[in-house]
């Protein structure tokens, strides 16, 4: 698992600009700027992740808050299969989850407002 997080945290790294990063990281600053952790992937229109196959990373800003609250622990538990998103979600608290939902949820640029 450790290795699915290194993955994780160097994907959304080098796909994350630095003004980015830290406009998404202070705006959400109620979960510990853990939202820069998504930018990298699912602030990109288009983006697609090859790891283990090839998916269709969809853009999360304005997304409804219920459904990503939902999300994010469906790959907690494992119910939802996706390794980066698992290591990713399993970091998280439920504070944390409900957090993130509610930036990305409230969001339309997926930077927050």
């Amino acid at each position: 698992m450790n290795k699915y997080l290194i993955l994780a945290l160097l994907s959304g790294m080098a796909a994350v600009s630095g003004a980015s990063a830290q406009q998404a990281g202070t705006a959400s600053g109620k979960s510990g700027g853990k939202a820069a952790m998504c930018i990298g992937c699912h602030g990109i229109p288009g983006y697609k992740m090859a790891y283990p196959h090839v998916y269709h990373v969809p853009l999360i800003a304005g997304q409804n808050a219920k459904y990503l609250e939902l999300a994010l622990k469906a790959y907690q538990t494992g119910e939802r299969k996706h390794p980066t998103m698992r290591s990713i979600a399993v970091s998280l608290s439920d504070k944390d989850i409900t957090e993130l939902a509610a930036y990305y949820g409230a969001s339309a640029s997926g930077v927050g407002k």
